[in-house]
């Protein structure tokens, strides 16, 4: 590896954004807001950051149009909420699936109501069921196994306005500075909002969203169980049988699909768009200046960038213009644009070895009547996916993936993110210091041990921190929980 061309990557990151041409000096622009007082970034006005806050925090109960049938958590809050609302925490999700005769990963069936139902096309296992007869257990079948930790939402709003452009440009440069061995995956995902435009995924541990509207429709129909305009279908209607009423639905003894309607009251907005709005408030996480300046700190953050932790773990990006919908009154998306931030991410997959296994289940995230109409699309336009056989490995390929991210191949969902299905998204590490379990599973509780559990593409890094001093290893931590 050129050390030149590392530290160009963690230095220079508007270099790698773009924002200023060969003859001009650069000009960073504004940092982004960071902090923990619970305050808005600027995207949104105090009143309507407060009614955004309401419905992130309200917790959701058993009732026509409400909670479940299946589900984990009664509020967006439950899940992020260390240490302000919009955080992560140690809660944590079961995937499942299994690999069929072909080395293909299956989404798991999982049988309810005594096998009178069987529950397909997601991957996702719910830890709590509103009646006994639809409580899941992963079958013995399903031998690919998971655990997922929440992930922080603190910031994502600049995230969000991160351009295609940009993440294209750190992958390039990741690539050309390892010599190809560490080359991110960048999957072009559906944004549900806007029918026919894709972009490149960022959002979850599989980087199955592009943006925040649809990451907030996927869990409250996941992970809560309730149904909006962009995820309109239960899981199951046992317990939960659909009854078609006039809209907006007036008799609460009876249920509508999708539960949750534009409020004609509250300039036609649903739940999902208040979820939205306020993730897109949340200022980003804030160092520890205290640790941040010693100089124990100061030499692990030199460090980190030379075993070469910042080839992925990105510390500057500058964001671009803001996708977001205008979703009604009291909301500015120029305070996320043109920004800088410093995410120590790059969000793009990875394969770092500790082997996940589990596909992007795209009926879960996207649902089945948005897949079937661009399936239809693209069966009209000859760019549908033709069956996984003998290519499927070369179609994987890093070179062949290469192609695809810098349009030299047209990219395809369903082959993208099969072959992405033992990699995950770069985990941001701001925040860091405030997670008590770290990793996608959350099965490391010390740094260190995180570290050491790096493979795949980051072994030749993991193995330049086990070469380090006794007191460099401690200096390189030092740094880490300063973030």
């Amino acid at each position: 590896m050129k050390l030149t061309a590392l530290w160009f990557l963690v230095l220079a990151g508007a270099v790698l954004c773009g924002v200023y041409s060969p003859g001009q000096a650069p000009a960073q622009p504004p940092e982004a807001l960071t902090g923990f007082d619970d305050q808005s970034n600027g995207f949104s006005d105090a009143d309507r950051r407060k009614a955004d806050q309401k419905f992130f925090e309200e917790m959701e109960h058993i009732a026509p149009d409400g909670l479940g049938p299946l589900y984990n958590a009664q509020s967006c809050r439950e899940c992020h909420q260390t240490p302000v609302s919009g955080a992560a925490s140690q809660v944590s999700e079961l995937r499942v699936g299994h690999v069929d005769a072909h080395g293909l990963f299956q989404t798991p069936e999982i049988p309810v109501n005594h096998g009178a139902e069987v529950i397909k096309d997601r991957t996702l296992v719910n830890d709590r069921a509103i009646c006994p007869e639809i409580q899941e257990h992963a079958p013995a079948t399903e031998t690919v196994r998971t655990t997922r930790l929440t992930t922080n939402t603190l910031g994502d709003g600049y995230v969000e306005a991160i351009s295609d452009e940009t993440l294209l440009k750190i992958r390039k440069q990741q690539c050309e500075s390892s010599h190809r061995k560490i080359c991110g995956q960048a999957v072009k995902v559906p944004v549900p909002e806007s029918e026919g435009q894709d972009r490149i995924g960022r959002f979850g541990w599989k980087d199955q969203h592009a943006s925040l509207l649809a990451f907030a429709a996927d869990a409250y129909l996941n992970e809560m169980g309730i149904t909006s305009s962009l995820q309109k279908t239960e899981v199951t209607t046992i317990c939960n049988p659909p009854v078609t009423t006039k809209i907006p639905n007036n008799d609460p003894t009876k249920i509508t699909e999708p539960n949750s309607l534009p409020d004609p009251t509250d300039n036609n907005l649903e739940d999902i768009d208040h979820f939205a709005a306020f993730m897109r408030s949340l200022k980003a996480p804030a160092r520890d200046e205290t640790a941040a300046t010693t100089p124990e700190a100061k030499h692990g953050a030199d460090l980190f960038a030379k075993v070469g932790c910042s080839i992925c773990h990105v510390d500057t990006i500058v964001t671009g213009k803001s996708p977001a919908s205008k979703g009604g009154p009291g909301l500015h998306l120029d305070a996320v644009e043109n920004r800088t931030i410093h995410p120590y991410s790059d969000f793009l997959l990875h394969d770092v070895g500790t082997g996940d296994g589990i596909a992007i289940a795209l009926v879960e995230h996207f649902g089945r009547e948005r897949l079937e109409k661009r399936f239809r699309e693209e069966k009209a336009t000859g760019t549908e996916v033709k069956e996984l056989t003998g290519k499927r490995e070369d179609e994987c390929s890093e070179s062949y993936q290469a192609a695809v991210a810098e349009g030299e191949k047209h990219p395809n969902l369903v082959r993208d993110t099969m072959c992405a299905r033992n990699k995950i998204r770069t985990a941001p590490l701001w925040g860091l210091r405030l997670r008590s379990r770290l990793m996608h599973d959350g099965n490391s509780v010390q740094l260190d041990d995180a570290i050491r559990r790096h493979r795949g593409e980051a072994d030749h890094v993991t193995q330049k921190f086990l070469k380090l001093k006794p007191e460099d290893q401690r200096a390189l931590l030092a740094f880490l929980q300063s973030l």
